[in-house]
């Protein structure tokens, strides 16, 4: 039996990283690991359920002094400063480094092993070498983010982890420089997918779909344009989700006369989610970038096939010719003559459905777990 925490920001929101964090923290408290959790802001980190035997810890570093006393003379006095939101987020990060730190200096001795899962925290907690020496960062982002802090001048101090776990292909590569113990582990999907074990095929609607965030980096504005060029006869395309983009996209909607083609539902349960992809049939996916794209394995748990463009990084390591079409970046013209192509040969698609679905055996939870394990075992007492 280990000691483990984990340390994020929060679980009182939804979101990709505290979702796959917190299904891997109850499957190693399955495995009757001392399991607990770090949260860095205060509220109720009850979105995604957390085994009981879990111990969660809360810290306010919205509290800090930085926070509190100097992020609202920026707001009275540089109110026109382009850069002031930017300076805001600095003063927070930092801020929480203090807090952090501080918890960490007088708790880090009670753990055999630390799990930082955002690259922020793994830099900050990458400079105390005592620490360190007993933390993984956790890879969640595409490693190109982090720009001059993060990135250039903190991520040198990666040498000092114990190690660091990847979840694509070209991040591995990457960390290899800052440090010799590099893994692949592909994030576990987890429930309610991991349990469904086979599909009614037959009782598929005609339906596309795409579920995340509405923001810039997703790029649902280049979808619309695709759905408002091909025939889709008798299918809908359901947006699922909520973000910064959610009006602007449905104006765009309205303005193409395709209310009656494109729903958008705004943010669901996660079990509503599940039964909306099993419903659907084509997957959709245009992001300018992401780190793995986690809701493309969902999608292939639940029988859909998948289109997405090649960005980096992640969908160039989950489709192949068994489950869809990568899209070379912003081609907009070979996306639509793919997904015409299915809506045209229904034969086709049933099949890319029922293959995808074979295919999706390759991401279960348990080949994961046996590299996490390997990795958690070898940490000597």
């Amino acid at each position: 039996m280990k000691k483990i925490l984990f340390v994020y920001y929060q679980n009182i929101h939804p979101g990709g990283v505290s979702r796959v964090m917190i299904n891997l923290a109850n499957e190693l408290c399955d495995k009757d690991h001392q399991v607990s959790i770090l949260f860095l802001m205060e509220g109720e980190n009850t979105f995604y359920e957390i085994d009981h035997r879990i111990k969660t810890h809360t810290l306010n570093s919205f509290g800090h002094f930085g926070v509190q006393k100097i992020n609202p003379l920026f707001d009275k006095y540089l109110k026109k400063f382009p850069y002031r939101f930017n300076l805001k987020k600095y003063i927070f990060d930092f801020g929480q480094w203090d807090v952090m730190s501080k918890w960490l200096k007088n708790n880090h001795q009670n753990y055999d092993i630390i799990i930082s899962s955002w690259y922020k925290i793994s830099s900050q907690i990458a400079v105390n070498k005592k620490i360190a020496n007993k933390t993984f960062a956790w890879e969640h982002s595409n490693y190109e983010v982090g720009g001059k802090i993060w990135g250039d001048l903190l991520r040198r101090n990666y040498k000092n982890l114990k190690g660091i776990i990847c979840i694509n292909k070209a991040s591995v590569d990457y960390y290899n420089v800052f440090n010799s113990n590099v893994y692949l582990i592909p994030n576990i999907i987890g429930e309610p997918f991991e349990s469904i074990m086979n599909i009614d095929f037959e009782s598929k609607k005609d339906q596309l779909i795409y579920v995340g965030r509405l923001d810039r980096e997703k790029n649902i504005e280049s979808l619309i344009k695709i759905i408002s060029q091909i025939n889709l006869k008798n299918f809908q395309f359901k947006i699922i989700g909520e973000g910064s983009e959610m009006d602007n996209l449905k104006k765009q909607v309205e303005e193409k006369g395709l209310e009656s083609k494109i729903i958008f539902t705004g943010r669901l349960p996660i079990n509503e989610i599940k039964s909306e992809l099993l419903k659907s049939k084509i997957f959709l996916f245009t992001s300018i970038n992401e780190a793995f794209g986690m809701v493309l394995l969902e999608a292939m748990f639940c029988g859909n096939t998948l289109i997405s463009y090649d960005c980096n990084y992640g969908p160039s390591d989950i489709i192949n010719q068994n489950n869809g079409f990568l899209i070379p970046m912003n081609n907009e013209k070979k996306f639509q003559e793919s997904l015409q192509n299915l809506i045209n040969k229904p034969d086709l698609l049933n099949e890319l459905n029922q293959s995808s679905f074979k295919e999706s055996a390759k991401w279960r939870k348990n080949k994961s777990l046996i590299q996490w394990d390997k990795i958690i075992n070898s940490i000597s007492l």
